[in-house]
């Protein structure tokens, strides 16, 4: 099949090599223009948009699929469908109607649970044991197509969010190849999704990261997995943001947000600190830092 690829981060890119790779021909990629990054905040291209130009694929970057000089584009590349993942921006019906096929999602969840932007985060933070990833046909709901594929996979028990999506997007990535192959041999039919078990995943802030140490330790532990490695983990300490690395909850109790050498206190059971990354300095062991603060009795995180 002729196959447009539209995709944005490195979590795209197995899909892409993989599409490349396959019997299908990639004849152009989709993906959103270059945005500033790094401390300089200098312009650059999308994880996707520097995968395709290295194997010479032409880019399409409109600001927005709405855009009618795009839809004229892509009606001129007169492709089967479109294979997207985590491209970044809502389709419009005037360009869902152009290819043949439609378009095709990969969505690292089994649907209908955890639709939305930040799918893995959010079953890390719910403490879900198995997830999975699904390909479905983009229609007009959020994540609400007929479903055409699905995978599993177990959540291990100190999986980050980053970590988990990497296994998802490598076998996500050969579920999206024979989704393509199933369509272009008329091998699948879409299955709607059912109305019972939804649930959403909103994209998760700054502010959703920070820890709050009156919660339970398992929830700690959750949320510090769930937003690592973005939006990242982060509490305070006299008055200054100090980044997380991961928790490991252990038997000792203290009040929340109580230190002691490089344990902290929540509602349960305290947890001791991995890393840290205190504002302006490199990562470091904990206990190291905390150590050099001459920490005050009654001073808290949080």
């Amino acid at each position: 099949m002729r196959v447009v690829f539209a995709g944005t981060p490195a979590a795209a890119v197995p899909s892409l090599e993989a599409l490349l790779g396959s019997r299908h021909d990639v004849v152009a990629v989709l993906t959103r223009p270059d945005a500033p990054a790094g401390r300089g905040r200098q312009l650059r291209p999308s994880a996707v948009k520097a995968v395709a130009l290295e194997a010479g694929l032409e880019v399409l970057v409109p600001a927005h699929p709405r855009d009618p000089a795009f839809q004229e584009a892509l009606r001129a590349l007169d492709v089967d469908a479109v294979a997207v993942v985590a491209y970044g921006a809502l389709i419009p019906p005037s360009a869902l109607e152009i290819p043949r096929l439609g378009w095709v999602n990969l969505h690292f969840s089994l649907l209908p649970a955890w639709r939305g932007a930040a799918p893995v985060q959010h079953a890390v933070l719910a403490g879900d044991e198995v997830t999975g990833a699904s390909t479905f046909l983009i229609e007009q709901g959020l994540d609400t197509g007929p479903v055409l594929g699905l995978l599993t996979e177990t959540i291990r028990p100190g999986d980050t969010s980053g970590e988990l999506l990497d296994r998802l997007a490598t076998a996500g990535a050969g579920l999206l190849v024979a989704t393509f192959d199933a369509l272009e041999d008329g091998a699948v039919t879409p299955v709607p999704q059912p109305a019972e078990g939804v649930s959403l995943a909103p994209k998760l802030t700054a502010d959703d990261a920070r820890v709050d140490w009156t919660a339970p330790a398992m929830r700690v532990d959750r949320l510090i997995r769930a937003c690592t490695p973005e939006p990242g983990p982060w509490t305070t300490f006299r008055d200054t943001r100090v980044k997380l690395g991961r928790v490991t909850p252990t038997v000792e109790r203290l009040p929340p947000g109580a230190l002691q050498g490089d344990l902290v206190g929540t509602a349960t059971q305290a947890v001791r600190l991995g890393t840290v990354k205190p504002a302006g300095k490199s990562e470091m062991p904990a206990a190291d830092w905390l150590r050099g603060l001459r920490v005050q009795p009654g001073e808290l995180f949080g």
